[in-house]
């Protein structure tokens, strides 16, 4: 394993490499509440499938540092694999982060050999939530601004209380009993929340995708597999199904037992779908 520094315009993105160099590379892109760690169960198992792991932390997470700039997510991903020359790439994106990586494959198609969604978001789609997890997320959305309206001065109980509120919705998932998620992933995932959410920590401002990637699916031209479980919010697993139906060439696997963090509840079960999803791909790198 080794780590470097990719400049990006008004930042310094914090990349871990792992795999041999000659191996076709797969770029890993973390959750909002989360940041490269949560790819440390997942990552070994694809470098010892013969893939080579690529992860990097988004502006305003882990290792990255960013100015108050605004930026393009998708011009970030392409500055990753640029750094290493790389020509195409595989992409594992884990709820914005598989928005990230949809975004990435429609406005950069030649870059993008293949999307594995992991409880991705689309943009543009918001599926139908049930009244109670609605109620959830305009909390969420309240402490959020509460938060960013604060600054380095805002509340640290409101931060405290929107990372217990993101775990029992995406750890132990919406309507499960508290706890329900290992321990140690709901720690961990608590951990990165908290470094993430800081009050003061300089995030940058994302420029979303023009027009949406749910009006534009036609130009998806990849192959998608789009992993979701039905312990996490129901506009998930709905997302997947949107895109099953509706991409050129997209495929839907719902598991019934897992929520939001898929590849910290169970790394081996993924990997093996993902293996088994990239074998029918021709090679790239």
């Amino acid at each position: 394993m080794t780590t470097r520094t990719v400049p990006v315009p008004g930042g310094r993105l914090h990349v871990i490499d792992e795999g041999e160099p000659s191996h076709p590379p797969i770029l890993l892109l973390h959750a909002g509440i989360a940041d490269s760690r949560a790819w440390d169960g997942l990552a070994p198992l694809l470098v010892d499938a013969g893939y080579r792991a690529i992860r990097r932390d988004m502006r305003g997470y882990g290792g990255t540092e960013t100015e108050d700039v605004s930026y393009s997510n998708r011009a970030d991903v392409v500055a990753v694999l640029d750094a290493f020359g790389f020509g195409r790439a595989v992409l594992v994106g884990n709820s914005v982060g598989g928005q990230i990586a949809l975004d990435t494959a429609i406005e950069y198609p030649d870059r993008i050999a293949a999307v594995i969604g992991v409880a991705a978001g689309l943009s543009g789609y918001w599926g139908d939530p049930t009244p109670e997890e609605q109620a959830q997320f305009d909390r969420m959305e309240a402490l959020e601004d509460a938060i960013l309206e604060g600054g380095a001065s805002a509340d640290p109980a409101k931060l405290e209380e929107l990372v217990a509120l993101d775990n029992r919705i995406w750890v132990d998932g919406p309507g499960q009993p508290e706890g329900r998620a290992d321990p140690a992933i709901r720690e961990l995932v608590a951990t990165m929340n908290r470094e993430h959410g800081r009050p003061g920590r300089i995030q940058g401002r994302p420029i979303p995708l023009e027009p949406r990637a749910s009006d534009r699916l036609g130009d998806l031209r990849c192959p998608v597999l789009a992993v979701a479980g039905e312990l996490d919010a129901s506009d998930v697993v709905q997302t997947a199904r949107h895109l099953e139906a509706n991409a050129i060439d997209a495929r839907a696997l719902i598991w019934p037992d897992v929520a939001h963090m898929i590849a910290m509840e169970q790394p081996e079960r993924l990997a093996a779908a993902i293996v088994e999803f990239l074998a029918q791909l021709p090679r790239w790198s």
